[in-house]
């Protein structure tokens, strides 16, 4: 059984090309250098009918635009790594997949990110302040421990965003780690035997909150997966020239980019 994870956008919170700059990454002609706030898709085979399960993490700014780009019609569920603006702010759009699917939308967070949600869309959880129509409908649960999502086992991995710890997840062998500056010891055998590991890279200069590419080189490394693919890139990273110093098996993840990897039944 195989796993498919399609990059919907691979970009920091302003996106790549950054309003009003005049760099030569924002205006570049490689499509490539267009990135969409971060995002992806993943995908595996149900045993119970013949479409994938399809599960999205974080809903971004751009989420509407991704969904359109990439013709999904449906979701069997979403994750959330943290609760920032640019993962979080297009949770609203769920309301079409509701009306599609005719039924309420499962979404995963850890309990910070979980109460954020709650806070920052009370008009979606807050049952007595909800009227009229059109109100996404979210089924919010917390992630404590492993679970199972569609006979994946989803595995949190905690992961720290500047002091703040936040989730990244395991799905068979991908692990999703972005938003990230460190890796707490205790999550280190969770990455252990992976296809593909996606990491937070940001640019070359330190940053307080996020790995720039030499740390994540390191890490990557350190974890050995047989694919490194580096995401919520800045517009400081031109891809081509970017992928071309590093080494072999890592490269810059971009905007539309699919990768296949192992599943496991849970």
């Amino acid at each position: 059984m195989s796993l498919t994870l399609t990059f919907l956008g691979t970009g920091t919170s302003h996106g790549v090309p950054m309003i009003g700059c005049p760099c030569a990454v924002c205006h570049s002609a490689d499509p490539r250098d267009r990135r969409l706030r971060t995002s992806v898709l993943l995908e595996w085979p149900l045993a119970d009918r013949d479409t994938p399960c399809r599960v999205v993490v974080d809903t971004g700014p751009d989420f509407r635009t991704q969904a359109l780009a990439h013709g999904l019609t449906w979701l069997d569920a979403l994750l959330f790594t943290h609760s920032h603006a640019d993962h979080i702010f297009g949770l609203d759009d769920v309301r079409r997949f509701n009306h599609l699917q005719r039924a309420a939308m499962p979404a995963y967070a850890d309990a910070m990110t979980a109460a954020d949600l709650r806070h920052t869309f009370r008009y979606i959880f807050d049952q007595a302040d909800q009227r009229g129509g059109g109100l996404p409908q979210v089924t919010l649960q917390e992630v404590t421990a492993p679970f199972v999502l569609g006979g994946q086992l989803v595995i949190p991995v905690p992961v720290m965003h500047g002091r703040r710890p936040i989730l990244g997840y395991r799905i068979g062998g991908v692990a999703y780690l972005t938003d990230c500056n460190a890796i707490p010891e205790t999550s280190w055998p969770l990455l252990a035997d992976l296809d593909v590991l996606v990491l937070d890279a940001l640019r070359d200069r330190a940053h307080p909150t996020h790995f720039s590419l030499e740390e994540a080189v390191a890490v990557a490394t350190r974890v050995g997966a047989r694919r490194t693919l580096f995401t919520h890139v800045c517009h400081e990273l031109p891809h081509a020239s970017t992928c071309a110093r590093l080494p072999e098996g890592m490269a810059l993840a971009h905007d539309g980019l699919v990768v296949t990897a192992s599943a496991e039944a849970a």
